[in-house]
């Protein structure tokens, strides 16, 4: 394209101090992250004002964080140096969302195209091409093998990708106004998706919203069994509420409840129920995006032809509900301010393609390989410590382990001290409680996960 035709904004782009400003904050960031490759104790001359910092933002939020994490600004890769001095290996990324971990040059480089790009937010009465480009990539990447998601609508969380979902499907099936979910579910924490949560004490105060039904999980240990179970009590809710089910709301893989991942053939036998039933299949995949052997979970267990609309989040920066033809909303029902920040867009790109181009997918993929690295190291740990461990549990990079009994306060308590040896993770599930780790993806290498096992270990014989 001559410069005559070209935009202004392609000119900018191809400039060439704008490459060598690249170049120059790359570099700047390379040789600052140098020394963030261990996990190091804080500085004690930092401890006083760092602690004065933390009541600060407790006071101002209305409540402590559960870390006393405040991030200085800089981390190298799996690596994430805290304002107090210490640096942490990150093994949770802030629950999924930091696929490559911390300072990547891909995500700097995102960070700087966006910087320049004239909005930090975009949204529903004005997007940017680099929306265009993102939304193509997610249904390309969605109908790759056989799905009819052609649609995709961008927007800032996790939670409203999912009341977008359901908005759609009680659009399309009214008069229906209940839902049907899994037990031990997390849908989210809006007034609506508290009820299909399923967890009573992130309900308490709030008013009734949705009805919702439930049904159990999959049962690894008895595959035919439980899936037996878990159709007859869908049938049952269906039978006692005829025509009133909108949405059969599916967890691929649980990851609140303690990552516990479903089967082909329990899927497909519960959705054949809901489409006799007209009852929209919703998988959410807020936490298993990219996370498996395929970028979308449900293309992992074979839902191809069979999900009406999905939602994704966290790995993916911001949000999406891609739905079919026929899940379409009418005007009017879905619209945002924002739909996403410039940052957030750029990064989410080069994310999902950085993880396609760089052969994370497949049944032998990275996302695989790591997987089943850090299975074998949780399984030497606990193999020199009988009773400690127990599992590991999950698929790809979602990973968990049961400590001891099990206990909410053991669960807990393990994950404190992990923090203290320099190892984030976090808890999940509940009898029992479990301490699940979400690694970055993108960045993480086996020594990362060597130093986390060894990490693991040692907290393991201190609570011993």
């Amino acid at each position: 394209m001559s410069s005559e035709s070209s935009l202004a904004a392609q000119r900018l782009y191809n400039d060439p101090r704008v490459a060598q400003a690249k170049e120059l904050l790359l570099a700047a960031v390379a040789d600052h992250q140098k020394e963030l490759a261990d996990v190091r104790e804080p500085n004690p001359a930092l401890a006083s004002d760092y602690k004065v910092m933390l009541d600060q933002f407790s006071q101002h939020r209305g409540g402590s964080t559960f870390f006393p994490y405040l991030g200085s600004g800089i981390g190298n890769g799996s690596y994430v140096e805290i304002a107090d001095g210490s640096v942490k290996l990150d093994m949770i990324t802030g629950i999924g969302v930091h696929g490559y971990g911390h300072s990547h040059p891909l995500i700097v480089e995102a960070g700087i195209d966006a910087a320049i790009s004239d909005t930090v937010m975009q949204g529903n009465l004005q997007q940017n091409t680099n929306s265009c480009d993102l939304s193509k990539l997610l249904v390309d990447t969605a109908c790759e093998t056989g799905a009819e998601l052609k649609h995709c609508f961008l927007t800032t969380s996790g939670a409203m990708a999912n009341e977008n979902s359901l908005k759609m499907a009680f659009q399309h099936n009214h008069p229906a106004n209940r839902v049907i979910a899994f037990s031990h579910c997390f849908a989210g924490r809006t007034l609506a998706l508290a009820q299909v949560t399923d967890k009573a004490k992130y309900r308490v105060g709030l008013p009734d919203t949705i009805a919702v039904d439930y049904i159990p999980f999959f049962d690894q240990n008895a595959p035919q069994r439980s899936t037996e179970i878990a159709v007859s009590h869908l049938k049952y809710h269906i039978d006692r509420h005829p025509g009133k089910h909108a949405a059969l709301w599916m967890e691929l893989i649980q990851g609140e409840g303690g990552y516990y991942p479903g089967d082909q053939k329990f899927f497909e036998a519960l959705i054949e129920v809901a489409r006799e039933n007209n009852i929209a299949v919703i998988a959410d995949e807020v936490q298993t995006f990219c996370r498996t052997t395929r970028a979308y979970a449900f293309q992992h267990f074979g839902l191809d032809k069979l999900v009406d609309i999905v939602t994704i989040g966290k790995f993916s920066q911001l949000c999406a509900t891609l739905f079919t033809d026929e899940y379409a909303p009418k005007p009017g029902l879905i619209s945002q301010t924002f739909t996403g920040s410039t940052g957030a867009i750029f990064a989410s790109h080069a994310m999902l393609k950085g993880m396609i181009d760089n052969g994370h997918f497949g049944n032998n993929g990275k996302n695989m390989q790591l997987h089943n690295h850090f299975v074998e190291g949780l399984n030497r740990v606990a193999d020199k410590h009988p009773g400690a461990i127990s599992g590991p549990y999950g698929i790809g990079g979602m990973v968990a382990l049961t400590p001891f009994d099990g206990s909410a306060d053991v669960a807990t308590d393990m994950v404190r001290r992990l923090y203290d040896h320099g190892l984030m993770s976090f808890m999940a599930g509940g009898a029992p409680s479990r301490v699940r780790f979400l690694m970055p993806l993108g960045c993480v290498t086996e020594q990362d996960i060597d130093a986390a096992c060894d990490i693991i270990e040692a907290v393991v014989v201190a609570m011993a």
